[in-house]
């Protein structure tokens, strides 16, 4: 964060301004904001949601500006070391004039990729994809799962936008509702009226926690949401029927949980699938995509997850990478499927370039003949 502040302040102001007023105005621009995010930060436990907003607003919208423009300054560099070597050192008006052109590029490329993705952010799509399950009963062909992940109710995220997730899956009249993890960041006290919304799902409902929940009072979570209709699965399984036919829906606690320091929290797969009959097939919910090595060892026929956000913000996307296998999507892990979803949320940044929010509807497909 500091690293970031500085060098924007030393491309894009110290070396565009040459009068000692510039630069400090400046500076005090780049400081002020700069702050805004420090108490952005320091503050989400102490200000409620509604208190909060404004903080919340300023601060994150100033460091996606920050994040895009130090961005686009670093390519710069190149541009810098090109001409160096194609030209020499250039004079120092040449050079300010270089840096001038750089800056205002990357002040424009900031305010049109935050502008963009602040809009996009909240218009969360419909994904429908077909998921074919060698061991489905052509009973539950057709059965549909709505996916909903990293909804992170908070500041930026209220009870009106989960109203109208909450319709939009309705629209769809799924057969089961998934909530994949990190529905909240706060804890019931502060947002128990912002899930309420939860109470107007026509399907039934199930939920596994994220790693957010974990930092949001997750044994207050686990006892409240199923006042609202809302089953909990924690390393457990549910069985879906339909005649004679049988379709497993396991759940897990998240992979932070064992370290979370909340008693009788833990990814257990083994604990959700015991005495399960093997011939019959097996939907998880598990909020990390990671966590498919275990389900691909136990067999598990399609795994649905969140977490990654899809990467959130391009090209920022690929960080998530370096801890999960895949950003989003449908894939296959040995014999078993999986589904990432985007969310229809954000964490930080009220901003999704190249990464729009989505709730999924996974139509089960048995195979025929």
């Amino acid at each position: 964060m500091i690293g970031s502040h500085l060098y924007v302040y030393r491309r894009a102001v110290h070396d565009v301004f040459v009068t000692r007023r510039a630069r400090l105005t400046g500076a005090a621009v780049v400081v002020v904001f700069g702050l805004a995010v420090l108490a952005t930060f320091l503050t989400r436990r102490i200000l409620g949601p509604d208190e909060a907003r404004p903080l919340h607003y300023v601060g994150y919208l100033w460091l996606a500006l920050v994040l895009y423009a130090s961005a686009v300054l670093l390519v710069g560099e190149l541009v810098r070391l090109g001409l160096r070597v194609a030209r020499g050192r250039p004079d120092p008006e040449r050079r300010r004039f270089l840096s001038r052109v750089l800056a205002g590029t990357a002040g424009l490329v900031a305010l049109g990729a935050v502008g963009y993705g602040a809009v996009m952010a909240r218009r969360p799509g419909v994904e429908r994809r077909e998921v074919l399950l060698d061991r489905l009963d052509p009973a539950f062909d057709g059965f549909t799962i709505a996916a909903i992940a990293d909804v992170h109710l908070g500041p930026l995220v209220g009870r009106a936008d989960l109203a109208g997730f909450v319709a939009t899956i309705n629209d769809a009249q799924p057969d089961l509702v998934a909530l994949v993890g990190d529905l909240v960041d706060g804890d019931v006290e502060d947002l128990a009226s912002y899930a309420e919304p939860l109470r107007d799902l026509r399907a039934p409902a199930y939920f596994v926690t994220g790693n957010h929940e974990y930092f949001s009072g997750a044994a207050g979570w686990v006892e409240y949401l199923p006042t609202l209709g809302v089953r909990v699965l924690r390393n457990e399984r549910v069985e879906i029927r339909r005649g004679a036919a049988v379709l497993d829906i396991a759940g897990c606690d998240d992979r932070t949980a064992a370290v979370s320091g909340v008693p009788g929290h833990g990814f257990d797969l083994d604990a959700a699938l015991a005495g399960r009959d093997p011939s019959r097939p097996v939907v998880l919910l598990a909020h990390q995509p990671v966590m498919v090595d275990a389900a691909a060892r136990a067999g598990v026929d399609l795994q649905i997850s969140g977490h990654t956000h899809g990467g959130q913000m391009w090209p920022l996307t690929y960080v998530a990478l370096l801890d999960q296998p895949v950003l989003a999507g449908l894939t296959k892990i040995r014999n078993t499927w999986l589904y990432v979803t985007r969310g229809v949320g954000f964490w930080g940044p009220p901003v999704r370039v190249g990464s729009p929010p989505e709730i999924t509807l996974l139509t089960l497909r048995a195979r025929r003949g």
